[in-house]
């Protein structure tokens, strides 16, 4: 990627650097007799744990079958196969599941783009079965969401409590969650795409360019080919790539090509052309994934080799993505990621009030403005209350 960076790597177990050779897409002798030492010291409860959250467990079988069987233990194959097999199945199952919301939602004229899902391991690797996905997610018009809830909730799905303070759903979050607890399974609206303040096309927008899939009988829609790279690659950056199948997403898009031009148009835009270096950063040094001149351009810069480099400290463990979340090192993380004017909107969102101001002080309905004011006040109870 760049003859004068690498990152450093040097905090990664062995376990997960093995992982990472496995992954390689253009490894064609996966254990090279070089590896064979290392796999003679490999603690194989955390190799597996470390596929299993990681969420790479279908990959990683998929290409272990086809090597010296003497290498792996048993018991190892064993296991990574049963995942694999019971993958496949949720794939299939979410895939019935993805067809009947589409066609639910449609024919209450409710356009609608999955994030995730079947559809998407489909358009990426191929084949459902390659991919992890445990819940379907879903992009509708903000103006339909009491439209979908209605439908939703008619079939079963359960709403996740949301909280809300003078319409602050619309400021602080960006999605919701329904569960149907006889189907087990999870569904996430989304009215953005991420949080704000990051900036991001609008619904129209992303209709416009959208894709059909090929999976099901009845006509599923998912987001185009560069808006879908864009999105993987903001939420990767999010979440501070914890989970190496985010990664390996952006290596499949890239190894089956990207219209830069494209590309290039919405980076302009939505002022994320240093997370886009980030990912093609750790693609390329953990994954060997080919990046060409015109793409690497986007690579070059300081903000995005140290983004880059501090995601290492994410990818190396396998805490909850609600424990990496809480730690300060997450949230300056975070706030790294965003423009100056993206930090300025940031920081105005602090002043918004919210519901844990409620739960502080509950105040009728009718006074729910004065939260503005007291919002300070309410803040610095709570540090002092934590400390």
């Amino acid at each position: 990627m760049d003859n004068n960076f690498n990152l450093d790597l040097s905090i990664i177990p062995k376990e997960l650097r093995l992982l990472l050779e496995i992954m390689k897409a253009d490894t064609k002798d996966i254990i090279k007799s070089s590896k064979q030492e290392i796999i003679s010291e490999i603690d194989w409860e955390l190799f597996l744990q470390l596929a299993r959250h990681h969420r790479v467990y279908p990959v990683i079988y998929s290409k272990l079958i086809n090597i010296d069987k003497r290498l792996i233990p048993k018991n190892v194959m064993q296991s990574l196969y049963q995942a694999y097999q019971k993958n496949t199945f949720q794939m299939l199952y979410l895939s019935g599941e993805m067809e009947q919301i589409s066609k639910l939602f449609t024919e209450n004229q409710i356009n609608l783009l999955y994030l995730k899902g079947p559809v998407i391991a489909a358009d990426l690797y191929g084949d459902i079965s390659l991919r992890t996905s445990k819940d379907l997610d879903i992009l509708i018009p903000i103006d339909s969401l009491e439209k979908a809830e209605k439908i939703l909730l008619s079939i079963g799905y359960e709403k996740e409590v949301v909280p809300n303070i003078l319409n602050e759903w619309k400021w602080r979050f960006h999605h919701v969650v329904y569960y149907h607890p006889k189907k087990n399974i999870e569904l996430e609206i989304h009215w953005r795409l991420q949080p704000c303040p990051l900036t991001e096309p609008k619904f129209n927008e992303l209709w416009e360019r959208k894709r059909k899939g090929t999976i099901t009988s009845y006509p599923v829609y998912f987001l185009g080919k560069e808006d879908l790279f864009l999105y993987l690659v903001s939420h990767g950056a999010r979440h501070g790539w914890f989970r190496l199948r985010w990664l390996l997403d952006i290596d499949q898009m890239i190894r089956k090509g990207l219209n830069l031009d494209e590309i290039n148009i919405l980076l302009n835009k939505y002022q994320n052309r240093h997370i886009v270096g980030q990912a093609l950063i750790l693609a390329s040094e953990l994954l060997n994934t080919p990046i060409k001149a015109d793409l690497k351009k986007l690579s070059e810069g300081n903000d995005s080799k140290k983004l880059a480099q501090n995601t290492i400290h994410f990818i190396k463990e396998t805490e909850t993505l609600a424990n990496i979340m809480s730690t300060k090192y997450y949230k300056r993380y975070l706030f790294s990621l965003l423009s100056s004017g993206q930090k300025f909107f940031y920081s105005l969102i602090l002043f918004y009030p919210s519901s844990s101001d409620a739960k502080i002080l509950s105040l009728p309905k009718s006074f729910h403005l004065l939260y503005f004011p007291l919002r300070p006040l309410l803040w610095a109870w709570r540090k002092t209350r934590k400390t």
